[in-house]
């Protein structure tokens, strides 16, 4: 099979599309707000199935490898694998009982300290901008929790299944943050660490290696995705009819197995290439030999003067 990319990067910057609508409410309080997504899928590159003899686009199909035969959709329904090759069917008026029904009302159910919600637990997250009648409850909800330094933990009904979301400022607005639940989340003691601990000098030279890189600020226009940028390069040859050359890799650096080792070699380069950068540049040896004459014209220069 061959692979169609499909990529659509397009610099003109438009009006953002709200996705849904919905409305927060805590006690009394209710605010009409309007759902946008915080991606930007039209930087993404995609790759389609194609049959390698024609080009053509491929075709998904359903396969029972029990009757050899291909499924059409329709005959398809869903089941639960509750042992090796043992299901439970379920219809479609069954499964849509289990459908949260959708409110579209995000409410609050507590506000929290912001630092007590781990990373961990965060999905998607959406933008949320006031709905018409909502600018001031929703401006007085952003400046609320700003000054208070409280999140807002709410539940939120839509597309079939309830959600725990987390609603934050940000910037002017308010951040919808999608959370996963307590029991969708493994737990790190299941993670094997060893048994170690950390001498004072190591700590030292580490803390070191921190503060020589170590930034104030976290710039995202900073990182760039090279992977994405040469494989557009690469589709722009392809579409110019011109012949791709893969780079060769880099070849993997020495591993210092010592920590110790490791830290001062890690120090080492780091204040190298500081002091590179403070040193001015060195002249080459054209410029220093035409300085030289340069220099000893004037001086003759100068002794012919005396002499007159």
């Amino acid at each position: 099979m061959a692979i169609l990319a499909q990529t659509c990067y397009n610099s003109i910057t438009m009006p953002a599309r709200s996705i849904a609508t919905g409305t927060i409410s805590f006690g009394l309080v209710a605010i009409p707000v309007r759902m946008y997504s915080t991606g930007e899928t039209s930087r993404s590159i995609s790759f389609s199935w194609l049959h390698e003899k024609c080009h053509g686009r491929v075709k998904q199909q359903y396969y029972c490898p029990t009757d050899e035969v291909t499924v059409d959709r329709k005959d398809l329904v869903k089941g639960y694998q509750f042992a090796k090759d043992q299901y439970v069917v379920f219809t479609q008026e069954e499964l849509k009982a289990f459908d949260a029904k959708a409110t579209h009302s995000i409410d609050i159910a507590e506000f929290v300290p912001a630092e007590q919600v781990d990373p961990l637990y965060y999905e998607k997250a959406y933008f949320l901008g006031p709905n018409v009648g909502g600018d001031r409850p929703y401006r007085l909800l952003t400046a609320a929790m700003r000054a208070t330094g409280r999140v807002a933990i709410a539940r939120y009904a839509a597309r079939g299944k309830m959600y725990i979301v987390l609603l934050r400022p940000y910037q002017d607005g308010v951040i919808m943050q999608q959370l996963r639940y307590a029991d969708e989340v493994r737990s790190f003691e299941e993670v094997p660490l060893g048994d170690v601990e950390v001498e004072e000098k190591e700590l030292e030279l580490a803390k070191m290696l921190v503060d020589q890189i170590a930034s104030d600020t976290f710039d995202p226009s900073a990182y760039e995705d090279k992977t994405k940028q040469a494989i557009r390069e690469m589709i722009e040859q392809k579409i110019e009819g011109k012949e791709i050359t893969a780079a060769t890799p880099e070849e993997p650096k020495g591993q210092i197995i010592d920590l110790m080792e490791a830290l001062k070699a890690s120090l080492g380069g780091a204040e190298g290439e500081a002091e590179a950068e403070r040193k001015p540049p060195k002249r080459s040896r054209a410029s220093k030999s035409s300085k030289k004459a340069s220099s000893g014209g004037r001086k003759r220069a100068a002794g012919g003067s005396s002499d007159g």
